[in-house]
């Protein structure tokens, strides 16, 4: 009766922990964490700044960290546990920031399983720190490293109609993690590369790359914007100026973000001021 009894209770739970620091997990998002009877970290829609020990020593518990085959090949196995069992699925900033995430509870609904979510601050909304409006952006576009042979520029024309409505566009800068070699990808070997996060003047380059190739003055090189870094940590970084002034400001560590902006009005102005870079500005070597 006992087991029955937890199996009815049993659930999976989407719990945000926001952008930087393991005490940034709400209140009621750490009582889940300690109950819970298995906790995993999805490890590549976003990436935490701190070491998982950290988070271990805060919560007082082992993390099993959750790669894209886990989170995504491996999502009905997690969902079967959460049977019988209570799985707590720990997201850097907030859950639904991610489509894996919505997917995970749209099979849980499915397949009958219940599920909780609880928030917490993403880079979707934390990016309102830069000084620009949240309700003046437009649609969110991702920029994916270039290689020799693939340089997509689908973002462009996104980029295009949020310009022309005055709309600011944040930038999603790419991850990889846990990326296999096109060589090692073909002939099956379980072999990675080295963590890659895209910075904030590589994002400048590729943009000034693609405005070169489509020429509708989207992102040029006097076009304004705002580059950020570890937003919501102590450390974090937030300079305003031209991408081509942007290409050699030094940002620091990951992660990166970048916001095109739209029309302003007089408080978005002073504090893109604020934020202007200067001659105190680091530089890249």
């Amino acid at each position: 009766q006992q087991q029955q009894e937890q199996a009815e209770a049993a659930m999976i739970y989407l719990v945000g922990i926001g952008l930087s620091s393991p005490d940034d997990i709400t209140v009621k998002g750490l009582e889940i964490v300690r109950k819970c009877d298995r906790l995993l970290l999805e490890h590549y829609t976003a990436i935490l700044t701190v070491d998982v020990s950290k988070l271990e020593e805060f919560y007082g518990r082992k993390v099993e960290v959750a790669d894209r085959d886990m989170m995504e090949i491996g999502a009905d196995d997690l969902l079967e546990q959460a049977k019988t069992i209570d799985v707590c699925v720990l997201v850097v900033g907030d859950p639904f920031a991610a489509t894996t995430h919505t997917d995970l509870i749209t099979r849980a609904r499915q397949k009958n399983i219940k599920f909780k979510v609880v928030h917490n601050a993403s880079i979707m909304n934390a990016i309102g720190a830069c000084g620009l409006q949240l309700y003046n952006f437009g649609r969110a576009v991702s920029i994916c490293f270039f290689t020799a042979s693939w340089r997509p520029d689908s973002f462009y024309e996104k980029l295009k109609v949020n310009r022309d409505a005055g709309m600011h566009s944040l930038c999603l800068l790419d991850i990889k993690v846990k990326e296999q070699s096109e060589e090692n990808l073909i002939r099956g070997r379980k072999i990675y590369e080295p963590p890659r996060f895209m910075t904030v003047n590589q994002c400048c380059e590729q943009l000034l790359e693609v405005e070169a190739k489509h020429g509708a003055g989207v992102c040029g090189p006097q076009t304004l914007a705002v580059g950020v870094a570890r937003v919501g940590s102590d450390d974090q970084v937030i300079v305003s100026g031209t991408l081509d002034q942007l290409r050699t400001v030094d940002f620091g560590a990951p992660l990166h973000s970048l916001v095109l902006v739209g029309a302003v009005d007089e408080v978005e102005k002073e504090m893109l001021d604020m934020y202007a870079v200067n001659e105190q500005t680091p530089r890249l070597a």
